[in-house]
């Protein structure tokens, strides 16, 4: 079967997010000064082939551990679908 994974990476709540700051200060200066809290991450979205949806779920949590995101700094969600 072929799937699709719509992946988003964030950093820790915990962490400073710098780019995010930036853009929640620059709101503002574009006369939107209720936009607060503002985080940056990454989304990404992967096309592949598995067996199952179970194993499907295993390749992408592999990916996201391994190379996608960096658990010391970020957190994952992500979900699949049949294509």
């Amino acid at each position: 079967m072929k799937f699709k994974a719509e992946i988003d990476v964030m950093p820790h709540a915990a962490l400073l997010d710098p780019q995010g700051k930036a853009v929640t200060g620059s709101m503002t200066n574009i006369g939107l000064p209720q936009i607060q809290n503002v985080r940056i991450g990454k989304h990404i979205t992967l096309a592949f082939e598995s067996e199952t949806e179970a194993e499907a779920h295993v390749i992408v949590d592999t990916a996201c551990k391994k190379l996608l995101a960096n658990l010391i700094m970020e957190t994952y969600i992500f979900s699949i679908k049949i294509i």
